[in-house]
């Protein structure tokens, strides 16, 4: 369905967001499964070791949670869910930092509600803290914060959690762990000419009817949402791998370039995408305006925007919002995510970073706008 292969994708991955979920994690509900998640664990310190990132998406909270609390049935009131994750969190977190451990590698629990990542400034605080555990050579092992979730800002599915994770760290690649081998043209189970879907397009709407569509008994909660979350990743140019979680050394051979699994392949790239986003879809809320050497620096360079090089602030706006950089007749050469509020901007304008703490009380990033959250605009 394309001539991209599995070998391109992720043997060329740097960055990689695995999710693995609850039936894997927790054995069918039977309780974490140790063995499982030390084999994860190690597979994960092979691919930090190749110089690989990695981040570990993880569902099985709330089955542990029920495990510990002796409940037998998973119950249907919100405030006894989110009771049975806060309980399984505490196992959960402690499997994968034992696990990790084990194998050489820190570990870090990161939980995210959709409110989070819909508040620019949050988001990019998410951001922020995630490629800083990844510098450190952290694991970061992310779940959904079902214990203060509600019906609105739900991510419905750590499937889309793990998509959503990809697009907030720019990750190459998705890997989503399950039950299944992969994407089959129909249901196995039910249609023995159903066939295996080795690779194709992320963002097919054929692939959808091949899960099942999202009103079919076998889509909910199973492969279409995998296959959604694909098209999700694919949005920032991550491409998504859906295999088998038990697959032996599942993680290591693809990324050695192994085919393994459905391989559904972005079609954009990576830069490309992230500043399209940036360019078309976010509202402006401020501008600030620099001097001629940093728009020299920013349209000639490929430079960050230092806020030594800025002139001026103009407007309300906070960390993450999208601005407007102008130079010095007033004209937009390009536009990025703030990394400060305007309030704070202004304290800083004509300032070097090494005055950030004084004038502050605290240092965030060294750039008014980072290199990778701008785009330009002028020609």
């Amino acid at each position: 369905m394309t001539e991209k292969t599995g070998a391109d994708v992720l043997r060329n991955a740097k960055r990689i967001v695995v999710k693995v979920g609850s039936s894997l994690v927790t054995n069918e509900g039977r309780g974490l499964d140790e063995t499982a998640i030390g084999e994860w664990s190690r597979q994960l310190a092979a691919l930090v070791k190749g110089q690989r990132e990695v981040v570990m998406v993880s569902s099985g909270a709330i089955a542990e949670g029920m495990k510990r609390l002796g409940w037998a049935t998973r119950p249907h009131e919100l405030n006894e869910l989110q009771a049975a994750a806060a309980v399984g969190q505490m196992g959960l977190a402690q499997m994968y930092e034992t696990k990790l451990r084990e194998n050489g590698l820190g570990s870090a629990q990161v939980l995210l509600t959709h409110a989070d990542l819909a508040d620019r400034e949050r988001y990019l605080n998410a951001r922020s803290t995630l490629l800083t555990l990844l510098r450190l050579g952290v694991v970061p092992v992310i779940n959904e914060n079902d214990t203060v979730v509600n019906d609105e800002i739900k991510f419905g599915d750590n499937d889309t959690l793990g998509a959503l994770v990809a697009n907030l760290i720019e990750a190459d690649a998705l890997v989503i762990l399950t039950d299944q081998k992969g994407l089959y043209t129909a249901d196995p189970r039910k249609d023995p000419a159903a066939q295996f879907v080795h690779v194709a397009k992320a963002g097919d709407l054929a692939l959808e009817a091949m899960a099942g569509g999202a009103g079919s008994s076998l889509g909910k909660g199973g492969m279409i949402t995998k296959i959604l979350a694909a098209k999700r990743a694919a949005g920032s140019g991550a491409s998504t791998v859906i295999a088998w979680g038990r697959e032996p050394d599942v993680l290591i051979r693809l990324g050695a370039g192994e085919a393994i699994g459905t391989l559904l392949v972005a079609q954009t790239q990576k830069n490309q995408a992230r500043k399209q986003w940036i360019a078309d879809h976010l509202q402006l809320r401020g501008a600030v305006l620099v001097d001629e050497g940093a728009a020299s620096q920013l349209c000639g360079g490929g430079k960050s925007l230092l806020p030594i090089g800025m002139t001026a602030v103009e407007g309300e706006f906070s960390r993450g919002d999208v601005i407007a950089i102008r130079d010095t007749s007033g004209a937009e050469i390009a536009r990025g995510l703030a990394n400060y509020a305007s309030s704070e901007a202004r304290l800083i304008c004509r300032k070097p970073s090494t005055e950030f703490e004084r004038l502050l009380g605290y240092t965030a990033e060294p750039e008014m706008v980072h290199r990778t959250n701008l785009v330009l605009t002028r020609g």
